[in-house]
């Protein structure tokens, strides 16, 4: 955990139990480690089948404010791979950035 710049939560959609505890994973990976919202990613995963509409998963604050991609890797895998294609460019993004600033405080 120490020095990560991004945390990638994946749950079950289709276990109730799993929303609970993905609160528990975000205040230990996201929250206790200074990490922005814009740092983590959740992926409910659907089961091929499962027959789970993706729009009535109702996450409570602060996990509704987190980028949610839903994810049935039979139906769709292209969808998953390009929506974690961008969170991994926002990371190197947000790293660049951060370097950059770095940087010029220490020119300065």
């Amino acid at each position: 955990m120490k020095d990560s710049h991004g945390v990638v939560i994946v749950f079950n959609a289709d276990i109730p139990s799993h929303l609970k505890e993905i609160e528990m994973w975000y205040s230990c990976f996201v929250q206790q480690q200074f990490l922005q919202d814009t740092q983590c990613l959740l992926i409910a995963h659907h089961k091929p089948g499962s027959g789970s509409e993706k729009g009535n998963l109702s996450l409570s604050p602060p996990l509704n404010k987190l980028k949610l991609v839903h994810s049935n890797l039979e139906d769709d895998p292209e969808e998953i791979r390009m929506e974690f294609m961008k969170y991994l460019k926002s990371i190197i993004n947000s790293m660049s950035e951060s370097r950059d600033r770095e940087e010029m405080s220490i020119i300065t």
